[in-house]
């Protein structure tokens, strides 16, 4: 019996070493010189999926773009959201409690602006006291437009004066470009693009394929799997029916330890029809039990 014990401790240490293994691991209860040790292998999904806010904000002075500047404006905001990417991975127990991946924003920022989304409060071609119609304000706004052009051109020709060279010219011109920025964002609005990750968690089951990871909105972006009013984010996983390893079944006469051996399963994420990405990973929940036989110390 002593002899059996210091076997099933020595393959113990040897699973110990794998704990991470997800492709095999000790499976049930057991006994050995350390005590008592049980474990019931699971397999973790984690589907990180990528979406992409497309924003255009009409500018105030949108309408009269064409009167002044010659271009048509954008007269109204648009948002559309694009299903960028997906992926799925195992998810390793460690990073299990850790806090959803983070969401990433790329935006234009503008001074004075409540956000990065808004127009200015005060409007750059504001420059008295006095109230304007919104058509001589936008008249205004293109005069001082062409006029930034005339200054730029006279500071890079050298006709605005020979002292202005090195890195105060790049100052101004930077400073009229900056400008210039603004005024035109009155008549033609603001794009924005906003990038968002979000990273959802899946526990397998053994009777079931399918999961709704979440929903998708081309108006309202990623949503939870509660909302209707998007299409559903699903995981479907197609286990091969032939798990991984090349351990023998041992016969019950013989001491044995009973291992869990991972599935090779196809998991794909798609969305109203379309792939979004595609995996082979193995899967507890899909494999199968073997008992190994413990090795006899002579």
């Amino acid at each position: 019996m002593k002899r059996l014990t210091m076997a099933f401790a020595l393959l113990l240490s040897t699973f110990g070493a794998a704990a991470q293994n997800p492709y095999i691991a000790l499976f049930g209860a057991a006994e050995s010189a350390q005590g008592a040790t049980v474990s019931d292998p699971r397999t973790t999904l984690a589907v990180d999926v990528v979406a992409e806010c497309d924003r255009i904000l009409a500018g105030p002075y949108a309408r009269f773009a064409q009167k002044y500047l010659g271009v048509r404006a954008p007269m109204t905001d648009k948002v559309a959201w694009t299903l960028r990417s997906a992926s799925v991975a195992l998810l390793a127990p460690e990073n299990l409690f850790a806090e959803d991946a983070p969401e990433v924003s790329e935006q234009r920022a503008v001074a004075h602006a409540v956000a990065h989304d808004d127009f200015a409060r005060i409007q750059p071609d504001k420059v008295t006291m006095g109230v304007q119609s919104l058509e001589d304000a936008a008249r205004s706004a293109a005069s001082t437009i062409f006029s930034l052009r005339r200054h730029r051109l006279e500071l890079i020709t050298g006709e605005a004066g020979e002292n202005v060279f090195g890195e105060g010219l790049r100052a101004a011109l930077d400073e009229i470009a900056r400008l210039e920025q603004e005024y035109l964002e009155l008549f033609f609005g603001k794009h924005v693009v906003t990038t968002e990750s979000r990273r959802y968690v899946v526990y397998p089951q053994s009777d079931k394929m399918q999961y709704i990871v979440c929903r998708f909105s081309s108006v309202d972006g990623l949503l939870p799997e509660t909302d209707l009013s998007g299409d559903m984010v699903l995981l479907q996983i197609a286990p091969s029916g032939q798990a991984v390893g090349g351990i023998a079944e041992a016969e019950y006469k013989e001491p044995y330890v009973a291992c869990r051996i991972a599935d090779l399963s196809t998991c794909t994420v798609s969305c109203a029809g379309r792939e979004c990405a595609r995996a082979v990973l193995p899967v507890f929940e899909f494999g199968k039990t073997v008992h190994a036989a413990l090795p006899r110390r002579k």
